[in-house]
């Protein structure tokens, strides 16, 4: 059995107090947060998760598809007939001789007439205009989709520089260890008397540049988590969430010839452009319509005394100088500028394939260099390097220079090796198909 003291009772009480109230915070906030409907924060991501975020939730493209339904909502105002216009009045009023409105003046000598108005619009103009803003909408939903695909591209590249953040500060802390392991080694020499103090503050020093490289790498993991987390929208991402993936080199085989055909195919900006050629031919065909008069048709009712009239009119313009001839003009033009565009855009759909097949060729080729032999040849010789400084055989500037090549090294095939992987983003960004998985 185990006994108290009056304080300790007091103590024990209240830290069980504190841990009830925080576990009790913890269910309510869960709760709470249950009942609104919100998941909690993502704490690891994968790259096919972190994408399917980016499409789901990133702000900016949530404000681009709100133009889709803006769009929708111009189809139903260019679909609307006009409104009739209905007007009332009266006349042969005599507000200088008051004494003479009575009623019976009001209902024998005032004259009532209405007017009802309605504009007939001729020439096909409604189903036309609802035709263009239609084509809008197409043409606006085609524009969100690339932006999709470029946002898809900015997630895996951010992805990828967030891999390669964590794999530059791994290799910092290896590094580090590594080396506080040697200045340990040979503090211990000097103790035993092997070596001089000189020569051991000159390797100590060297400690500090590798401090510095874990310093950095770990400034370069926060900026890339916050990168990423900015597309993936900063909600729905925990604080501290991690990357769930590896630097990795897998080849394939592509055809250039292919992944053009496939780019003018699938491109979202390339399909936009195309339909930026219907829309602007159906604008032409608007303001064309736009020519043709439309007519106002009038029916008129009076009524004076016990008489009662119905009239009937019509009017309309006259195209003696306005008969659209600018808009027509302007929008033929229109029609030729979207027949460039879509040929640059298309264009540029070739030369983004090309441009990336060719970084995905000399990234394969660079991340194989590595791999032949260098990689290893530059661990062996830091290898060799340290077991004879250790033993006495060897000086101090090889050993320094072996660790300073085998940090490059390491150094560089990570960064090849994020290059390779974001090269293969990058054709997919280009084609813009997954044609790489």
């Amino acid at each position: 059995m185990v006994w108290f003291t009056h304080g300790a009772q007091k103590h024990a009480r209240s830290v069980v107090g504190r841990c009830v109230a925080g576990i009790l915070l913890s269910a309510g906030s869960t709760a709470s947060a249950a009942a609104q409907g919100t998941a909690p924060p993502i704490t690891r991501v994968t790259m096919e998760q972190a994408v399917r975020l980016a499409i789901d939730r990133n702000q900016a493209l949530q404000v681009q598809r709100l133009e889709i339904d803006a769009s929708k909502a111009d189809e139903t105002t260019a679909a609307l007939k006009p409104n009739p216009n209905l007007s009332i009045g009266a006349t042969g009023f005599t507000p200088f001789h008051p004494r003479q409105m009575t009623f019976s003046f009001l209902g024998n000598d005032v004259s009532y007439g209405s007017t009802l108005t309605y504009t007939f619009e001729r020439g096909g103009k409604r189903d036309k205009r609802t035709l263009v803003a239609q084509d809008t909408t197409d043409v606006t939903r085609k524009n969100v989709g690339d932006q999709e695909r470029q946002l898809r591209f900015q997630t895996e590249q951010a992805f990828v520089d967030t891999l390669l953040a964590k794999s530059t500060l791994d290799l910092a802390q290896q590094n580090l260890k590594s080396f506080s392991d040697v200045v340990e080694i040979n503090r211990r020499r000097v103790t035993a008397g092997d070596l001089a103090q000189g020569d051991f503050y000159r390797i100590s020093l060297q400690q500090l540049q590798f401090e510095q490289d874990v310093s950095a790498a770990q400034v370069s993991l926060v900026q890339a988590r916050a990168s990423l987390r900015q597309l993936l929208g900063y909600e729905a991402i925990a604080d501290d969430f991690d990357v769930d993936g590896d630097l990795a080199f897998v080849q394939y085989s592509l055809n250039l010839d292919d992944l053009k055909k496939q780019a003018l195919d699938n491109r979202a900006d390339v399909i936009a452009a195309h339909a930026g050629v219907k829309l602007a031919e159906d604008s032409v065909s608007l303001q064309q319509s736009i020519r043709t008069r439309d007519i106002d048709g009038d029916l008129d009712y009076t009524h004076t005394g016990s008489d009662n009239v119905l009239g009937v009119g019509v009017a309309f313009d006259l195209p003696i100088h306005d008969r659209n001839q600018g808009n027509i003009a302007r929008s033929e033009i229109a029609v030729r500028q979207a027949v460039q565009t879509e040929l640059a855009t298309r264009f540029t759909a070739i030369t983004d394939v090309v441009n990336a097949y060719a970084a995905y060729e000399t990234n394969a080729k660079v991340v194989g260099l590595y791999q032949s032999g260098y990689l290893d040849q530059a661990r062996q010789s830091l290898d060799i390097g340290r077991y004879v400084y250790q033993r006495g055989a060897g000086n101090l500037l090889d050993l320094l220079d072996a660790e300073r090549t085998y940090r490059e090294t390491e150094l560089g095939y990570r960064q090849a090796l994020a290059a390779y992987m974001t090269s293969l983003r990058q054709l997919n960004f280009a084609v813009g198909k997954q044609v790489i998985p």
